[in-house]
C-alpha cells in the first residue's frame, strides 16, 4: 500500500510578502528548501496561523538568504504580511519507505531564520 505522509515542515515562519497580481504559488528562500529537502513545484498545504485558512499551492524558488515567504496570486488574499504560516510537504511512501522515514521540521524564529531543526521519528 502507498500512503500519502508528511515528508518536511517549515513551522512558524512569517510571511513577508502577498502579492495577488503576481504568477501564484509561494515563494520560499532557497535556504530553507534545501534545509528542509522541498523543491522548486513541489505541491504543499499552506496553514495561516492567525485564520485558520489552509490552501494548497506550488513552491517557487526565493533569493538565498532573504527569509523571503511569499503568498502569490490568488492565495496572496488569505494572507497578510506577518502572519505566521506552517508550509508542509507530503510524499507518496509504502509502509517500509515510512518506516525508515523521518520527516525533518525546521522551527522558524520571527526572522524567518532556522531556529532549530528536528526530525519526526516514524511511529510503526
Amino acid at each position: 500500500m502507498i500512503r500519502q505522509v508528511l515528508h518536511s515542515k517549515i513551522h512558524m515562519a512569517r510571511v513577508t510578502g502577498a502579492f495577488p497580481d503576481y504568477i501564484g504559488s509561494i515563494t520560499i528562500d532557497r535556504d530553507l528548501l534545501d534545509a528542509c529537502g522541498m523543491r522548486v513545484n513541489d505541491h504543499v498545504h499552506v496553514a495561516n496561523c492567525r485564520t485558520g485558512e489552509r490552501l494548497e499551492t506550488y513552491i517557487f524558488e526565493g533569493e538565498r538568504g532573504s527569509g523571503k515567504i511569499e503568498l502569490n496570486g490568488a492565495a496572496a488574499h488569505l494572507f497578510e504580511v506577518g502572519d505566521r504560516v506552517i508550509i508542509m510537504h507530503y510524499a507518496m511512501m509504502t509502509d517500509e519507505e515510512y518506516a525508515r522515514h523521518e520527516p525533518k521540521v525546521l522551527l522558524m524564529t520571527p526572522g524567518n531564520r532556522v531556529e532549530k531543526a528536528m526530525r519526526y521519528k516514524p511511529s510503526v
